[in-house]
């Protein structure tokens, strides 16, 4: 198994927003916000080359809404998945796998494309499958609650079941032929793929552990639809990562790739950070 990273390109969020009630005194010394309060997040995605299949972990932003929808979130950057992808010599045509954490637009809005005549949705990786947890999709679809609806988009996901590309993970299935874990505090159904390449187990932390600054188990999203059970799985994701020496894969973070754990005073901080190139070199 051979992994990449994928970088999508940046993002802007709400530094309250992304830290719950943890105060901005204590937030802003990790990530520094704007003068309107926004932090700037990565939207980081994994290639996986395992046998036959090439399979991608979450689609980014994507670029298909609206100059409106984008200006409250202000994407920017060099990076976007068609070109990352393409300076790795890899064309949406070779991927047979896509692995969808969860459906927030963050996550998933570049699984699908606008049609080549712009009438229409259609999938951005024709050969693929999509993998979905069975649990967010009936969360998210075709009723999604009221505060999650502006993040659950329809054209990013519809158009997948109706064109009947996906698969849907059951708990205690793997995912493209992942292990994954499966959590429910920030969304219904979120998987957490865990990966384990030359001995070394990673974890893709998706939004239950969106940076390093996260780490902390009190440190949780505003955007989490239960808050209590999100701090109760990464206690106990936490606790197991250090016991059994994962590396956390960071989605969100715009400085740091990946961390090591370890026992600190106050509980498990970060050992060090790294890259995945750093760590396959």
């Amino acid at each position: 198994m051979d992994v990449l990273s994928i970088d999508t390109g940046f993002f802007k969020l709400d530094g309250g927003a992304m830290f719950g009630v943890v105060p901005k005194t204590l937030w802003s010394r990790h990530i520094a916000p704007d003068a309107n309060n926004l932090c700037t997040w990565a939207m980081r995605c994994l290639l996986i080359a395992d046998g036959e299949r090439l399979i991608l972990i979450d689609t980014g932003l994507g670029d298909k809404q609206s100059a409106k929808f984008f200006s409250f979130y202000e994407p920017h950057g060099a990076f976007t998945l068609m070109g990352s992808l393409q300076s790795k010599d890899i064309q949406p045509s070779d991927i047979t796998d896509v692995v969808l954490t969860h459906l927030h637009f963050d996550h998933c809005g570049g699984a699908v494309r606008r049609s080549s005549d712009e009438q229409s949705w259609v999938p951005t990786f024709p050969n693929a499958t999509y993998w979905i947890s069975e649990d967010q999709y009936r969360w998210a679809y075709p009723s999604p609650n009221p505060r999650e609806r502006a993040s659950f988009l329809p054209e990013n996901f519809a158009p997948l079941f109706d064109q009947q590309r996906v698969h849907l993970v059951k708990r205690g299935e793997q995912a493209a032929g992942l292990d994954v874990l499966l959590v429910d505090g920030h969304t219904d159904g979120m998987m957490l793929p865990l990966l384990e390449v030359n001995q070394q187990k990673i974890l893709y932390c998706a939004d239950l552990l969106p940076s390093v600054a996260h780490l902390p188990i009190a440190w949780v999203m505003g955007y989490d639809t239960r808050p209590l059970l999100t701090l109760q799985e990464k206690s106990d994701i936490l606790s197991r990562a250090a016991r059994e020496n994962w590396l956390l894969f960071f989605e969100h973070d715009a400085q740091n790739e990946m961390c090591s754990l370890r026992e600190g005073e106050k509980g498990i901080v970060v050992g060090e950070t790294l890259s995945l190139q750093e760590l396959f070199k």
